[in-house]
C-alpha cells in the first residue's frame, strides 16, 4: 500500500488502518477476510488513487 501512497498501517480501536490525504482504509483482520471483501478493499483502493489498479501491478506491489 505503501507504494501506491498510503501511510501506516496504524493502530485503531478495532482494526489497524492505512491513510492516503485524508482518507481512513480499515485493514479487516485475518479472520474476516474473504474474495468479497479483497474485492471490496480493491475498490476503495483504486476509488481513492483514482485509477484502476491492474492484476499485475498488484502482484507486484511489496
Amino acid at each position: 500500500m505503501r507504494a501506491l501512497g498510503f501511510a501506516g498501517p496504524y493502530s485503531g480501536t478495532r482494526h489497524q488502518f492505512t491513510t492516503l490525504g485524508a482518507a481512513r482504509l480499515a485493514i479487516p483482520s485475518s479472520e474476516e477476510i474473504g474474495v468479497a471483501k479483497v474485492r471490496e478493499l480493491i475498490r476503495e483502493v483504486e476509488l481513492l488513487v483514482g485509477r484502476t489498479i491492474e492484476v499485475d501491478e498488484w502482484n507486484r506491489l511489496p
